[in-house]
């Protein structure tokens, strides 16, 4: 089954968007179906140069978009797409690559790639609350996904992932564990790790490793670290990114490929069988992350393709969900 999506004019209800963009973080959810009836743009432009990788949307119609290239953190409307840089990073030594926002919309848990750092945002102010460096040299912090009561972040070049535990209203606790990943765990020579999310059960993690297999899914018990190979079939994910988990429906970003791979996965995340592939040769750029508000999936568009430049143009674009059947 093979989806793809064309290029949809930027059309909307301009006192509709006008409205959203000045909605507070928390204010979204009154306002969800009535935004989703409206045309909201389809593809919207980010900072030059921003060299953008992660995503993360909470309830609100925001979007917020970390820069590889000095750490700056670039908040979105997704009613107008116009926005603005809503905390300064610390330069181009300390990027931010995956991101994930709380439950009440109040914080950001940034990963800092080769930094080695795990950062956490106040999201009104803009402010660093907390810095914490983890692994060792060659580490790189890629993913993150916020489960109750822990913030969990990916290591592309170590096999182990880093614990964080959380406060009752998701506040960061002041030590990070790592946690060796074991079991059927292929570490490569270089990039292994990517994309983390929940089982649908919300008993375990799910890892991209685009090693094992040719490049598949883990599914990594959180308690000990012991990975075992999702079946997916004959889907392979060599690119895959970001993951995103809506339901049982699991969308994997093959960023190489311009292509999102779709899963319907059982309640375990044991097995998963593919159901669609999205692709826009218009408008996929090398897309790496994804997250979903409304009936729409945002990506960030990373142009890992071209040199990046002072100039380069950046952009993020939607695609609308894929209905899959309940029972498969």
């Amino acid at each position: 089954m093979h989806r793809s999506f064309a290029r949809r004019g930027v059309l909307g209800a301009a006192a509709a968007m006008a409205g959203a963009a000045l909605l507070a973080p928390g204010e979204g959810v009154a306002r969800a179906a009535e935004l989703t009836g409206t045309r909201l743009p389809t593809r919207f432009p980010l900072p030059n140069g921003f060299q953008p990788e992660g995503i993360a949307i909470g309830q609100s119609p925001y979007a917020y978009f970390g820069s590889i290239a000095t750490g700056d953190i670039y908040r979105a409307s997704l009613a107008t797409g116009r926005g603005s840089v809503i905390s300064h990073g610390l330069g181009v030594d300390h990027p931010s690559i995956g991101l994930k926002i709380d439950r009440s919309e109040r914080l950001l848990f940034v990963c800092g790639g080769v930094s080695r750092e795990i950062r956490v945002i106040e999201v009104r102010s803009g402010k660093l609350l907390k810095t914490f460096t983890v692994g060792s040299d060659g580490t790189m912090v890629n993913d993150v996904i916020l489960t109750p009561g822990v913030a969990w972040f990916t290591d592309s070049f170590k096999p182990q992932i880093y614990r964080l535990p959380l406060g009752r209203h998701d506040e960061p606790g002041d030590r990070v564990a790592t946690v060796p990943l074991g079991g059927d765990w292929e570490q490569g020579p270089s990039f292994t790790a990517n994309g983390i999310e929940r089982t649908p059960d919300g008993r375990a993690l799910l890892l991209v490793n685009t090693v094992v297999g040719g490049g598949g899914l883990m599914r990594v018990d959180p308690r000990t670290g012991i990975a075992r190979r999702v079946d997916i079939g004959a889907t392979r994910l060599p690119n895959g990114d970001g993951l995103l988990l809506l339901g049982r429906t699991l969308y994997v970003v093959q960023q190489a490929q311009n292509a999102i791979d779709v899963l319907r996965l059982n309640d375990s995340g044991t097995r998963g069988t593919a159901v669609a592939r999205i692709t826009d040769p218009e408008r996929f750029r090398i897309p790496t992350t994804a997250a979903a508000w409304g009936e729409r999936i945002y990506l960030p568009n990373a142009r890992f393709d071209v040199e990046p430049t002072p100039d380069t143009t950046y952009d993020a674009v939607a695609v609308d969900q894929v209905r899959v059947p309940q029972v498969l």
